[in-house]
This record gives C-alpha cells, structure tokens and sequence, in this order.
C-alpha cells in the first residue's frame, strides 16, 4: 500500500494516472482491495471522477472500501446527489456500508440540501450501532443545521455522549445561520465559559467565533460583539484574517463603524481584498460616502475589484453623491473591471433615489444582461418616493412578467396608489395578492438592553413592560406635537379615518424598541434598534425629534442602510 502512495503522490496529470493504473493491472495490484481502493480514491477525488467511476464499473466484486472511494468522488463534485444514487446501489450489494460510507453519504446530503434522504441515513446509523461515532453524530448535526432542521441538530447535540470542538461549531454555525441568532450567542457563550457536563471542554477556536460574530452582525449586539472581540484578542485569533474580516463586518452591521475602522487599521495579520471591501461597505452602509471613497482611492494592492467598485458605488448611493457614482461606472470599463448586474442595479438605484426615473429606466433598458427582478424592484422603489404613478406601472408590469410574488412588490405598487387616494386601485392590488396568496412580511425590531435581546412587532403588547412603553409613546407624541408634528398618514395603506392611520402609525415595532430604550437604559447611552424592513417615513421624522427631545444618540439599522439620529437630524440626511 505504502509502494501504491508514493506512485500516486508523483501522478501530476491525467495520463500518469492512466499509466499507473496499466501499472498495477499489469503486475497484478489492482486485485488487491487495499492498493485499488486507494487508487479508486485519489482518482475519484482529486483527479477525474468519471475515469474512476469507469475503473469502479469494471471491477467484478468491488467491496466496501471501493465504494466509499466513489460514494466519496460524487460527494465532493457538483453533482453531490449522484453520491445517494450510488449508495442506493450499494444497498443492493452483497458488502455493507460501514461508518465512513455513512459519513460521505451525509456530507452529499449537507451540500445538495437533501434533508430527507438525511433523515433516512439517521435511522440506518441507529440501525448499524454507529452511533456512538463522535465523527459521524457531527457529521450528521452539520447535515441538519445546513439543511435547516435545527431542531434534530440542537436534539443531537444534546444527546452526543461525547462532543468534540466540531460538533460545537456545527451548531453555533448552523443556529448563527438559520435565523437563530440568539441562541448561537447563547450556546457560545456556554462553550466560552467552559461548563463541563461531562462531554468535554472545548476551547472556542477560529471557526466558533465565526459563527459567535455571524449572531451578533445579525442581531446588531454590539456590547456582546466586544465580549467576542475581547477573546478574540485574548486569545491571539486576531492574526487570522478571516477573523479580522469577521470582526470589521460585525461592527459595521451593527453600526459601530469607528470601532470597524480601529480594528482595520490596527490589524496584526496582512489586509486582503475583502479586509478592504468590508470597510469600504461598512463606511457606505453607515453614511459615510467621503470616508469610504477616501479608503477607495488609497488602495494601490491589493487592487479595486468587481466588489470594490460596488461597495464605493453603494458609498455613492447612500450619500446622494450621484454624479461621483456614475463616474466610477463609467471608470470600471477604464480599468478592465466587469460590470454585473449587481453594479447597474446600484446605479439604478443611485438615479432613482435622485429622482432621475428617466435615466434609470434607460440604464435598464441597455444593459448588455437580462435585468433581474431586484433591478424592477429598485425602479419601483423609487417610483413610489417621487409619486410616479406612470413608472410604477411600468416596474410593476415587468415584474408581474417575471413572475415574481413578493409582498413588498404589490405594497410598494399599493403605497403609489394610496398617497394618491386611488382607493379602487389599492383595492385591486390587495385583490391580487389574496388570489396569488402572497403574504406580508410582518415588521419587527429587535433591541439590546443591558446584555439581553428584546423583539418587537407592530402593536406588539407581549413585553412585561408593554404599558410603560406605550405611556412613552404617549408622552413622545404630546412633546412632538409641541414642535409641529403631524403624522405622515400617506404610510398607511387602508382607506380609514386620520386618527386610526396616526394610532397604526404610533405604534410601529421601531417605535416600541425605541421607547423601550427610553425607559431602560441611562440618559447618556445611545439607543440601537436593528430592524427587519426598511424604516417608514413617518417613523424617521419621529426618531429624529426624539432624538433632539430627549438628547440621546439612537441608530437604527434597516433592511439598506444605517441612520444615526442625533440632535434632530439623521445621517443619512433624508436621503434613502
């Protein structure tokens, strides 16, 4: 077997494949499994899986290990369902899979998604008694968090007798990954902490804080970010640029972009074309277009990339510098930059927010590629800011073509309507979504308030503290009134009185998180607010008066962009 290694290891092309494997029929070795078994493997894996799937067919009797070489080929190509088929094969065989013909089995199900036939190979590893293998129970805790199936991964790990540091990964990644952010912190921290249940200690590595700065990115916890950080550091991780970036596109997310910046300019490893991108981003997603085409334009090398160009591009687009926007368009073919759809859809966006609607629709109308929905989206988008009735038809047309169902398409369409008490048309436009069945996403919030994590929906009255915080709401619409405020009913898309549009309107879920902080965090805090949709007018103008009322800092995160409200005003200066 030694002798079959050291041929394979100076095989560097395809023929030297195909005349070691003269070789070994010639003197014989083929027949022994050992020495074809390993050659199936690397030929399978490393060199051409369809020449090794043709050696496979021609072996009369070809036993366990032969499989798990071509099981193991499909699995890691791009085709990895062909690897079910081919166990299925194997099941009808006289030789039985052992554990590693299980493991390749599930590491084909994580990658083709295939929760069922997953599922399957559980009750079979039952069935054969290798359950007790700490690689296989991982193996299939992985499979079910990327298949999504977070509870038979958080169900396994609770009964894996033993744990190893890639069990713990899989599932801090896989809840990180599956919308259940606050749990991964939880399990993180858990594994931080050291609590010893008998299974093993593990120490957090690269791959957990990964997933522990994934959370927090999503549930915009910054104080939890810095405990992160802090092992990070601690722990010398942060020569890892890998982690760095991580690092740099937590703090962004959650909108401490100076503390994102501190660490890019204090990095102890190498910057690499994402170090730069993400900065670049985090500084455009915050508002800070100057910042971001400052550190653009000091980059020599590594040089601006398809993603560079996007994220300064993005800069443009969340600061209003329109014509600087187009200029770097134009410059990408200069500089032998592809453009994709991705950019014409940020130049899209950047005319459209400018109220430029003929521009972008002619922009759309050339490109050189199909243009995708979101590029509709984005045109219809802006169509319902500037009250382009006309236009919005137009969008609404192309998408209704496409075929796509998205709720915000139909309220966006409805939202043009209704500011221009078109009721009837509303009315059709909801019509049409009851018959294609399209829902609503519901809105939502969340906050951080002295290391927990609180949701709030629109209306909502689950929190224990739900009347305090609809007395502050009050008592912030009493001293908003006293500077001229009147409620931006447009926002509300139901044909109603004044007065039930203001009571829908009070109590949106950025307003609750927002008054929450109010009442729970001292007056010199800033107040952040992480939400899912993007924020409403009328909310924006009460969060800037708030913010000048009351003297606190409050950001806000949406679905685009970041605004900082400070003393009455917000940095995105109304543009967004």
């Amino acid at each position: 077997m030694a002798y079959v290694e050291s041929l394979l290891h100076k095989c560097t092309s395809f023929p030297h494949i195909q005349q070691l494997h003269a070789h070994l029929l010639i003197t014989g070795l083929f027949h022994l499994h050992i020495s074809r078994s390993k050659f199936l493997d690397f030929c399978a894996t490393s060199v051409n899986l369809s020449y090794a799937a043709a050696v496979f067919r021609s072996v009369p009797l070809p036993l366990t290990n032969d499989w798990n070489a071509i099981i193991r080929g499909h699995a890691q190509s791009l085709h990895p369902i062909n690897a079910v088929t081919c166990y299925l094969s194997m099941s009808r065989a006289p030789c039985k899979p052992d554990a590693l013909t299980c493991s390749f089995f599930l590491k084909a199900c994580a990658r083709a998604l295939a929760r069922i036939e997953s599922l399957q190979m559980h009750s079979q590893v039952l069935k054969s008694g290798f359950d007790a293998d700490v690689l296989l129970q991982t193996t299939l805790l992985d499979v079910y968090a990327k298949c999504g199936d977070l509870d038979n991964s958080c169900k396994l790990f609770d009964e894996m007798s033993k744990r190893d540091i890639a069990s713990w990964n899989a599932l801090i990644s896989g809840l990180a990954q599956g919308n259940r952010p606050y749990e991964a912190l939880k399990l993180f921290n858990r594994m931080r902490e050291g609590g010893n249940d008998g299974r093993g200690v593990m120490t957090p590595n690269e791959v957990t804080v990964l997933g522990a700065l994934s959370a927090c990115s999503q549930l915009g916890a910054t104080q939890e970010g810095d405990k992160v950080y802090e092992y990070i550091r601690n722990n010398f991780l942060d020569k890892n640029v890998i982690v760095c970036n991580a690092v740099i596109d937590m703090y962004a997310k959650c909108g401490a972009v100076e503390k994102a910046y501190t660490v890019f300019e204090g990095m102890n490893c190498s910057k690499s074309i994402i170090t730069w991108n993400t900065m670049i981003m985090g500084f455009a997603m915050d508002g800070n277009g100057v910042k971001a085409l400052q550190l653009f334009n000091r980059m020599a090398w590594p040089m601006p990339d398809g993603v560079t160009y996007l994220a300064a591009l993005c800069a443009c687009n969340h600061t209003g510098l329109v014509d600087e926007g187009v200029r770097l368009f134009e410059l990408m073919d200069k500089n032998g930059v592809s453009k994709n759809v991705k950019h014409y859809g940020s130049v899209v966006d950047l005319l459209g927010r400018a109220g430029r609607l003929d521009e972008a629709y002619k922009i759309i109308e050339s490109m050189p590629m199909f243009p995708d929905v979101v590029l509709w989206q984005t045109l219809l988008g802006a169509s319902k800011t500037y009250g382009n009735v006309e236009m919005a038809e137009k969008a609404s047309r192309k998408l209704v073509e496409m075929g796509s169902s998205t709720c915000g398409d139909f309220v966006l369409l409805s939202n043009v309507y209704a500011a221009h008490e078109r009721w009837n048309d509303v009315g059709r436009v909801r019509d049409t979504m009851k018959t294609r069945d399209v829902k609503k996403v519901p809105g939502f919030s969340y906050t951080e308030m002295n290391g927990a994590i609180y949701q709030f929906f629109n209306g909502d009255k689950s929190h224990p503290l739900w009347r305090e915080i609809y007395a502050k709401l009050e008592e912030i619409g009493f001293r908003i009134r006293e500077l001229g405020y009147e409620a931006e009913t447009n926002y509300v898309l139901h044909d109603i009185g004044h007065e039930e549009k203001e009571n829908a309107l009070s109590h949106h879920s950025e307003k609750l998180a927002v008054a929450f902080g109010l009442i729970s965090s001292d007056e010199k805090s800033p107040i952040n607010v992480n939400k899912n949709l993007r924020i409403c007018g009328d909310c924006h103008a009460v969060i800037k008066l708030v913010s000048k009322l009351y003297n606190r800092e409050i950001i806000v995160r949406d679905r685009t962009r970041f605004h900082r409200f400070k003393e009455g005003s917000c940095s995105c200066r109304d543009y967004w």
